[in-house]
């Protein structure tokens, strides 16, 4: 798989597909394979682009930069060495922190953004350090055991957040570096855009799950956001995409198609 050296790190990055380009970017304990059920079925219609942020997956650990604004400029590193000046974004969760950065602060280089159960744009709130510090626990102390653990008692879809998804999200967290656990859990709980999203004006969508602990935030940014269109799936919790891969495709799709239009423009646009 490719990388290149992006602002001093070695970032890992796939391109699927030709067309419009969408960036797809992953969460916190998270890596492109979040992302991949979507991606094989945008890649028919668009020029998908997956990264990993510094520090997880297939990119470098770094000895600092693990904060959103870092992130950002990273994503924008990337589409510059790709030689890509307008593209589209989607977001989930942290990815999605690093979407309202975007959309606040370079929106001239966006088409449209897609945030996916984005964290709150006023900040997560800090992670317990209690909570913090038995992950890294875990981790040091290699109990693969206590990490599956913590999957298994927030599965809510087992038939696709099967046994062997799970073991796969233990491997990744388990190159996941500690500069990007610790780090970045502060730049999401420090994360403060909530005055700046009335100005972002470029065609947005909020997908939500309707059982994800942040659905209450997702919908309060929306309201905030003057060109947003929105989905809420009913059998999906913060893992939407694994929830819903197929409903998530056709969202993003139509919305790339059409813009932040409400069930109504759209029905008729169709009919037409």
């Amino acid at each position: 798989m490719p990388t290149a050296t992006i602002n001093n790190a070695r970032l890992w990055y796939d391109q699927l597909g030709q067309g419009e380009p969408l960036l797809l970017h992953h969460g916190y304990t998270a890596s492109r394979v979040n992302w991949l059920p979507v991606a094989q079925q945008l890649k028919q219609h668009y020029q998908i682009i997956l990264m990993e942020c510094r520090g997880t997956g297939e990119s470098e650990d770094t000895a600092d930069g693990y904060n959103l604004e870092q992130y950002a400029r990273d994503v924008l590193g990337l589409m510059d060495h790709l030689k890509i000046n307008k593209f589209s974004y989607a977001g989930h969760s942290m990815g999605g922190g690093i979407g309202f950065v975007l959309g606040a602060h370079h929106s001239d280089r966006l088409n449209r953004l897609i945030l996916m159960a984005p964290i709150p744009s006023k900040g997560t709130g800090m992670m317990s350090a209690a909570m913090l510090e038995a992950r890294l626990k875990h981790r040091r102390e290699n109990d693969r055991a206590a990490i599956r653990q913590n999957y298994l008692d927030t599965r809510f879809r087992p038939e696709v957040e099967t046994d062997a998804w799970i073991e796969s999200r233990v491997d990744h967290i388990m190159r996941v570096s500690e500069g990007h656990l610790i780090d970045g859990a502060k730049a999401m709980a420090d994360i403060n855009l909530t005055e700046k999203l009335s100005a972002i004006t470029i065609p947005t969508l909020m997908l939500a799950g309707s059982v994800d602990g942040l659905l209450t935030a997702n919908l309060a940014d929306f309201k905030r956001l003057p060109n947003a269109a929105l989905q809420v799936f009913s059998r999906a919790g913060h893992e939407v995409a694994i929830h819903e891969p197929e409903g998530v495709s056709d969202a993003i799709h139509s919305f790339m198609q059409y813009g932040a239009l409400s069930a109504k423009d759209l029905y008729q646009r169709r009919t037409l």
